[in-house]
């Protein structure tokens, strides 16, 4: 049997000239790039691809080799794809995003439109968010806000995407992908439930508890402590509201303090839904490419092949560029079955090379690929 130490000296040998010549194979891709930069051929060309993988896996001896040598030279052509791109963008000849950098955002003058009433939880991000004198307004339905923004009826729009404990708001992914419109900033609201009654109400008196179903969900450790009947909400403000406006001490709303104090009820017990680390972030929407010139955060979205390796492929377009994720979310694409179109944020400006370089390169291998924002 050999020896461990000298297999592994034989395996630093091959390595050495492994290394030595991808060092040589990527100096001939940089004649190849130079050669797209005068033609304005594409850099990435899936069929070739695919024939050069195919003849090279026929080189090996067995199944196993013909699987590793694939996905080998899989990874040596998706470098070498990315020391291209880096070229064209030295170059300047990757398209850059066509949104506008600005110092700030004129939030005094600004006309404000959030979902729900008063006293929600979007209207307190909005509060946070634009300051307590902002001129605003609230619609129905989410649809109806973006909407609103983009018939230039109000500047800006503000929207809850995620939960901390309950994930992604699926609907406005969607009207992300439907409508022209573009995130410029986003707030993060603590969310603390209360038990909220009309002034002279004790918790004993209570029989009835309103809410919207997810907070009823997130207080389901409180309220199994009780015996209480729970009636669904379309908003907790809308059942703050109707609380206030029955007078009735049997009856109690699950909302936000921002409600209990817009309606005037008290608040029997804070804090109530169970996980105490429980935040929903909002965005702010407007109808223009924009971006402030500080902004650290990107919202993108794309569609891949539904083919192995797909999702793997896209997202070397990051680590190649240093870029780090900070979320990534799927929904079906609703006109191809079992096709997904994906949601990703990561960190970076608009105006950094390495972004740049990222999204030129997303634009080449991915379809429709589309820019939220940078915020």
């Amino acid at each position: 049997m050999a020896d461990l130490q000298e297999l592994r000296k034989e395996i630093d040998c091959i390595d050495r000239k492994m290394v030595q010549l991808f060092e040589e194979r990527m100096e001939i891709c940089k004649n190849v790039a130079e050669y797209k930069i005068k033609t304005g051929k594409k850099v990435f060309d899936r069929e070739r691809e695919n024939e050069k993988i195919e003849a090279v896996q026929s080189l090996t001896g067995n199944e196993i080799n013909r699987l590793g040598v694939g996905e080998l030279f899989g990874q040596i052509m998706s470098i070498s794809r990315k020391l291209q791109y880096k070229l064209l963008e030295q170059h300047g000849i990757m398209e850059k995003p066509s949104f506008q950098p600005v110092d700030t955002l004129d939030k005094e003058n600004a006309t404000v439109v959030f979902q729900g009433i008063e006293g929600s939880y979007s209207y307190a991000a909005m509060k946070e968010y634009f300051g307590a004198q902002v001129k605003n307004f609230h619609v129905k339905s989410f649809r109806n806000a973006m909407e609103t923004i983009a018939e230039g009826k109000a500047d800006y729009a503000v929207l809850p995407i995620e939960n901390s404990t309950a994930g992604g708001v699926s609907e406005i992914y969607d009207l992300l992908v439907e409508f022209d419109n573009y995130i410029v900033g986003e707030q993060i609201i603590e969310i603390k439930h209360c038990l909220l009654a009309v002034p002279g109400a004790d918790k004993e008196d209570i029989k009835t508890v309103y809410s919207h179903p997810q907070s009823l969900m997130q207080s389901a450790g409180y309220l199994r402590k009780q015996d209480w009947k729970q009636i669904s909400m379309e908003n907790n403000a809308f059942a703050a509201k109707k609380v206030a406006e029955e007078g009735d001490k049997t009856q109690a709303a699950i909302a936000s303090r921002y409600a209990g104090e817009l309606y005037g009820l008290n608040i029997l017990e804070e804090g109530i839904n169970d996980s105490e680390l429980n935040s929903t972030r909002f965005i702010i929407v407007c109808s223009q490419k924009k971006f402030l010139k500080n902004a650290g955060k990107i919202s993108i979205c794309f569609e891949i092949p539904h083919e192995s390796g797909s999702l793997y492929k896209t997202l070397s377009h990051f680590i190649y560029n240093g870029i780090n994720l900070c979320n990534i979310e799927s929904r079906p694409i609703r006109e191809k079955n079992w096709e997904y179109r994906f949601f990703v944020d990561f960190e970076g400006n608009l105006q950094d090379s390495a972004v740049q370089n990222a999204l030129g390169s997303l634009q080449e291998e991915t379809k429709n690929m589309t820019i939220f924002g940078n915020y």
